[in-house]
């Protein structure tokens, strides 16, 4: 539990002064799996039979260019931790080639369609966590430099945990699996998940605003013993011991404050996005992930060291919303 609230002077001594956070946090990858993948396309113009059919359907003959589609599917996994929520793409036919074929967009390159995508990201208990918007050109090879294939699409920004971010995004399709299915505009989306559709895994190459990261301090990293002595080489951390980390970039809060506002020291303010520590590799407890009172953008994450942890030096690393902080190191006996 937090129990200091009434050591107001012992906290702030602990948290010391604010360090400077980096222009620009280095880019991180979030591989989002996705399921029930079903578009919808413009194939029939009386809006009276729009999203009316309870029966699966497929695409009657629509315009042969320029048709706009809608896609739904579900969020499931975020880097392999299961989550929750919906990716969403609007976006229209242009069919780009460079082939003079009828109907086909006389063009340099190879692309489908236009679009956005709207990813609201959510952990698998149904809290919100942030969104990403991108918008571009969908379908055809992916980005010079980028480690996916199916678009080329440009992060343009996002919210909550995300707030900032930029980047680059495509898709992998599953092996053997395919990809989102194709339906008339005239299917009922309420039955998006009865009816079924395909599986596809998002992948984004993220540049966050901030980055979660813990503290430094004159004698190592912000990591400190119950009595918030710290963790050294002469005094080590214990397997099973609870240590108490100061950190930065964990985003929002829960119930919340305004931005810029310091954390108030006479309620707790939870971590709203999910919180991880890995020791040496090894996923750690995580009992505590607040927001350390009177402080701006600094937080207390209380985290047990795994029991089997061996002696010596080991790595920390913490992440927030998927997003991975650098490593730092201490010392368990």
């Amino acid at each position: 539990m937090f129990r200091n609230f009434t050591f107001a002077a012992i906290l702030s001594a602990a948290v010391g002064s604010n360090p400077v956070a980096a222009q620009v946090a280095p880019a991180t990858v979030l591989e989002i799996d996705l399921e029930n993948q079903v578009s919808y396309n413009s194939d029939v113009f009386d809006v009276s039979k729009f999203a009316t059919d309870p029966n699966l359907t497929t695409v009657v003959a629509g315009p042969r260019n320029f048709g706009i589609y809608v896609q739904v599917t579900d969020i499931v996994a975020v880097n392999g931790k299961p989550a929750k929520g919906t990716f969403v793409v609007r976006g229209q036919f242009i069919n780009l080639s460079p082939t003079a074929t009828p109907g086909q967009a006389l063009a340099d390159i190879v692309r489908p369609a236009a679009a956005d995508y709207l990813f609201e990201i959510q952990q698998a208990d149904g809290t919100q966590v942030g969104s990403i918007y991108a918008v571009g050109l969908s379908g055809g090879n992916s980005p010079v430099g980028a480690p996916f294939d199916l678009s080329n699409m440009a992060v343009v920004g996002g919210t909550g945990a995300y707030l900032g971010a930029r980047g680059q995004l495509g898709g992998i399709l599953y092996p053997g699996v395919a990809g989102g299915r194709t339906a008339s505009i005239t299917e009922d989306p309420a039955n998006r998940r009865k009816n079924g559709g395909g599986r596809i895994r998002g992948v984004i190459h993220l540049i966050p605003m901030t980055r979660p990261e813990i503290a430094a301090t004159a004698s190592g990293p912000a990591i400190f013993h119950a009595d918030f002595s710290p963790v050294t080489t002469a005094r080590p951390a214990r397997a099973g011991e609870i240590v108490v980390a100061r950190a930065t970039g964990l985003g929002p809060t829960r119930p919340g404050v305004n931005p810029g506002q310091p954390f108030p020291v006479d309620s707790q303010q939870q971590v709203n996005s999910p919180v991880e520590v890995l020791v040496a590799g090894r996923a750690a407890e995580v009992v505590n992930k607040l927001g350390w009172p009177g402080s701006v953008d600094t937080y207390r994450v209380d985290f047990r060291i795994p029991d089997g942890t061996p002696p010596g030096p080991v790595t920390i690393r913490l992440s927030a919303a998927w997003i991975a902080g650098p490593e730092v190191q201490i010392t368990v006996q």
